[in-house]
């Protein structure tokens, strides 16, 4: 799995893809100001402050984006409790989803995948 980290074509609904200001969908620019938008369906992803014109992972709408948060407030009290290194949690999860650790990562995961971290994440706390 390859994620296009500067996609013109969404992942949700195959519509254009336009990159905006982010202040359009949030009312003032958050982050590193910008983000790639779905003009059919609304699904957006950020892109990273450092490199602006990179996702942050594949676009999202707003189920995908409540089942991310689910599954980042169970992992991430583990690694910000130094429980484990967030990278090693990862990988965890990684072997356990059964794919690389290189692909996993919740802005990756689309909602079949983010509905199976979730229950993986679940058997962990």
């Amino acid at each position: 799995m390859m994620i296009d980290l500067h996609p013109t074509k969404c992942n949700l609904c195959g519509d254009k893809v336009i990159y905006i200001s982010n202040a359009e969908i949030y009312g003032r620019q958050y982050g590193s100001g910008y983000c790639y938008y779905c003009t059919s369906c609304g699904a957006y992803v950020g892109t990273h402050i450092p490199r602006p014109r990179e996702a942050l992972g594949i676009l999202a709408n707003n189920e995908m984006k409540e089942w991310k948060i689910k599954c980042h407030n169970l992992f991430d009290p583990l690694w910000k409790n130094k429980t484990k290194s967030r990278g090693k949690l990862y990988s965890a999860l990684a072997d356990q989803m059964g794919i690389p650790a290189r692909q996993c990562h919740f802005g990756y995961f689309d909602l079949e995948a983010l509905k199976k971290a979730y229950e993986i994440l679940k058997t962990w706390n």
